[in-house]
């Protein structure tokens, strides 16, 4: 790979980049998230965005849409691999909310709802047994009955394969029961309170047995679930198509024929793709263009405040890929806490998320949304930007300055633009950030093998902090792509998966956190606002905290 440094910028963009990184921002605020009311009134929603405020999307009203139709969504990335057991990214999320139903699904407040389960689990009095009711007379999409045994099959898939990213999510499942076919009983070797939120994701999506028998580790070739849409075709960095499954429980409320994902990296694209009726759906449009999307009489720009966040990860200890055991870098940055917490000390969110984002984003310095009930004042400590102090602990380390760091980072304006802010910004503190774009999907292949020093990436975040925090920086975890791991995060982390007190495992994130900021493998930035725009010559189109597009019931309006 080359490096690309933004050094030949030119003299004048250089200033007024590095006038806009060190401009006063207004402090951004996080919302706790709200229900948009099911009336339908374009005025009070466009009023919403106007005041920034959510705006999830309503459900489509079947006397107002039509059948038939395919929609178009433009979108701002590859999907990785469309396997629930090993994805690991938002956008194949997209794809699977359409033909890959789980047994939980949160909706628009953030909560968890059944979903191919009837109800919420019941837990035995000692936290390890947790039984699971599941829907009767479910066809997968291969015409195969949906059951016990095949939610036990998925279940077991996630916790043996060997490139699981699933396993730390599921924590310490011991044995998978099946006592009928429409009841799953689920053993822990101790109480896991993230279990029914982790079933809310891709550990809860469950896959069709005769198609994993057929395919093995090639599911994602031709996956076959249970969903409103079935899996049709997949070109490579171009696009991806579903049909409509008549197999479908509830079919008769799906209104698409078909649904294509078209991966337009760049959001000026997609925004033109959208502005001319080639899409109808354009997600993570650009913070540049919210205002002008939002004031086309044709559109509605959806948007709500995420769970996730976009942060700064190091590798100190990832040489033989992500989930094996962490070895030593030979690298003073891999080596040095000082380090890292100089580079910390050399960011300023607020002037970064003001200066590249118009103030839409919030800032973040934890992995603990503010919005969460398990969030507290020590979840949320945030280190002052201090470029004098930067400099201090790289004189107390012991290294030369200007200190080199080469970040990854994915090739999209946006985050180019993010990147080159970072460069500037991060000088004064005495860092040479030189930057090496890739291709999203590129970008996750090299993270997960360890080969980068400084990763920008982000998580698009869960209800249950958990979630958020042990799969990443937890000994082990599926998703540790800094090789990362701290005996004593491990045992803050280990003790609030086991407790399903509040103000227990509030007091332990915070303390959580504080490790966090002490170690910083892990550097939290901002957190996103969900941000999509929709024709309204579409109805139903939703996008939730969770930052899902839900595009499964939409419909053409007649």
């Amino acid at each position: 790979m080359t490096y690309l440094s933004f050094s030949g910028t030119s003299p004048r963009r250089r200033r007024l980049l590095r006038a806009a990184v060190a401009a006063v921002a207004v402090a951004c605020t996080v919302a706790a998230c709200s229900p948009v009311s099911d009336s339908g009134d374009d005025a009070k929603t466009e009023e919403n965005q106007a005041a920034g405020q959510d705006s999830f999307g309503t459900p489509a009203d079947p006397a107002a849409v039509k059948n038939g139709g395919k929609l178009v969504i433009a979108l701002s990335a590859e999907p990785d691999a469309l396997d629930p057991t090993l994805s690991r990214s938002l956008y194949s999320r997209y794809v699977f909310q359409a033909i890959c139903q789980k047994l939980y699904d949160v909706d628009e407040r953030a909560q968890v709802v059944p979903q191919l389960a009837t109800a919420l689990p019941t837990t035995s009095s000692d936290g390890r047994t947790v039984t699971i009711p599941l829907r009767q007379g479910v066809r997968f999409a291969d015409g195969t009955p949906f059951d016990s045994a095949a939610v036990k099959t998925t279940l077991q898939r996630h916790l043996t394969n060997a490139r699981s990213g699933r396993k730390s999510e599921l924590g310490p499942v011991e044995s998978v029961d099946t006592p009928d076919a429409q009841t799953v009983v689920v053993h822990l070797k101790q109480p896991f309170a993230p279990l029914v939120g982790a079933l809310a994701d891709r550990a809860g999506m469950i896959m069709s047995p005769k198609a994993l028998q057929s395919l093995g580790d090639n599911f994602a070739s031709a996956p076959v679930c249970v969903g409103p849409f079935k899996f049709a075709k997949r070109v490579p960095q171009n696009s991806i198509d579903v049909v409509k499954d008549p197999n479908f429980y509830d079919a008769d409320k799906v209104h698409l024929d078909a649904i294509s994902w078209h991966i337009l990296s760049d959001a000026s694209i997609r925004a033109a793709n959208l502005r001319s009726g080639d899409a109808q759906v354009a997600d993570s449009i650009s913070t540049q263009d919210v205002a002008a999307l939002s004031a086309d009489a044709s559109l509605t720009v959806l948007q709500s405040q995420s769970l996730g966040y976009q942060g700064l990860t190091f590798n100190i200890g990832n040489v033989d890929g992500v989930g094996a055991t962490p070895k030593p870098i030979n690298r003073p940055i891999a080596q040095n806490a000082k380090i890292r917490q100089a580079f910390e000390y050399a960011i300023d969110r607020k002037a970064l998320v003001q200066a590249v984002f118009s103030g839409i984003h919030a800032v973040a310095c934890s992995p603990v949304s503010p919005a969460s009930p398990f969030s507290s004042p020590e979840a949320q400590a945030c280190p002052a930007h201090d470029p004098a102090k930067a400099k201090q602990l790289l004189a107390e380390a012991g290294v030369p300055t200007p200190y080199p760091v080469t970040m990854l980072a994915s090739n999209t304006p946006d985050t180019l633009r993010l990147a080159q802010a970072l460069q500037a910004m991060v000088k004064d503190g005495g860092f040479d950030l030189k930057i090496n774009p890739v291709e999203y999907s590129s970008l996750l292949d090299e993270q997960d093998r360890g080969n980068f020093e400084l990763l920008q990436l982000g998580w698009s975040g869960r209800i249950d902090p958990d979630a958020n925090i042990t799969n990443f920086v937890g000994t082990g975890g599926s998703q540790n792509v800094a090789g990362y791991s701290n005996p004593q995060l491990d045992a803050v982390l280990t003790q609030a998966r086991q407790s399903n007190d509040v103000e227990e495992r509030k007091k332990l994130y915070g303390q959580a956190v504080t490790i966090l900021q002490q170690d910083d493998a892990l550097i939290y930035l901002y957190r996103q606002r969900n941000l999509t725009a929709v024709s309204k010559k579409i109805q139903g189109l939703q996008v939730f905290p969770d930052g899902v597009l839900r595009a499964a019931f939409a419909g053409f309006t007649k």
